[in-house]
């Protein structure tokens, strides 16, 4: 009867049977009981599977969700990991990405301003907390990074960059030039409700899930997205709701972008 660490978080106001609930729909058709196992001291959820087909929803889970890397052994450079901003508003010179790895104590990758820069503002010297705001890297938005460092000894971090795959999402939202709305912290029921209550489809192109809480809203051209929240956040209260504007990014970043 194992337990694991899966690649999403708890926090907000979100139960944690939902989790249950989430991958129990996810594993249906299979002979398996998934419950929903506390969390670890970052919030990380952790599920216990048992049944007969426990190795078929485990491969499942780490398939659709991803499974954390719990150790330092399962860490090597040039992995590509999909982890969680922490600490956004904290940092000036780094940008720390919680990667699930908790044994034999927490390690982190950090993203330092001047790789930042390198990938998104093509070198401008745009302070941290002016990326963070231009593409919406505030805490518990996934993200994908690629270690560039071994895991040393007594370290709690390694350097990291992002991924190719995370990069190529940011500059494909620029260049499509439409608004996105971030939500961060709600379940996807809960966002859909909330566009019904609050009238915006014609507004809107489409929602779609980053992670169990957190989606992204698609506007259609002309809507502002921070225009939304007012709308939304009465909804969502419990929700972070962060715009994405391609239109500023080009205006402060230009190339790569343009």
């Amino acid at each position: 009867m194992p337990t694991v660490t899966v690649l999403e978080k708890l926090y907000g106001s979100v139960s944690p049977e939902t989790f249950e609930t989430v991958y129990s729909s996810l594993c249906r058709g299979l002979k398996v009981q998934l419950s929903f196992a506390g969390t670890t001291n970052r919030g990380w959820v952790r599920i216990e599977v048992s049944g007969d087909d426990e190795t078929a929803a485990l491969s499942l889970l780490d398939r659709e969700v991803g499974l954390a890397p719990v150790s330092f052994d399962n860490v090597e450079r040039f992995s590509v990991i999909r982890g969680r901003v922490v600490f956004s508003s904290k940092g000036e010179s780094e940008l720390y990405v919680d990667l699930g790895v908790f044994s034999p104590r927490v390690c982190d990758a950090v993203l330092s301003v001047q790789r930042l820069r390198a990938q998104l503002a093509d070198g401008k010297e745009i302070p941290l907390q002016g990326l963070v705001e231009l593409f919406c890297l505030y805490d518990n938005l996934p993200l994908e990074v690629k270690v560039v460092t071994g895991v040393e000894d007594e370290g709690n971090s390694v350097e990291a960059s992002l991924s190719e795959a995370q990069f190529s999402l940011f500059s494909s939202w620029v260049r499509v030039g439409f608004d996105r709305l971030i939500v961060l912290g709600s379940l996807f029921s809960d966002v859909e409700r909330a566009l019904k209550l609050s009238r915006v489809y014609r507004d809107i192109i489409k929602a779609d899930s980053l992670g169990t809480l957190e989606h992204v809203i698609l506007c259609k051209l002309g809507t502002d997205a921070v225009g939304l929240i007012p709308k939304l956040g009465r909804f969502l209260s419990d929700a972070v709701l962060v715009p994405f504007s391609p239109k500023k990014i080009r205006q402060k970043v230009g190339f790569p972008f343009t």
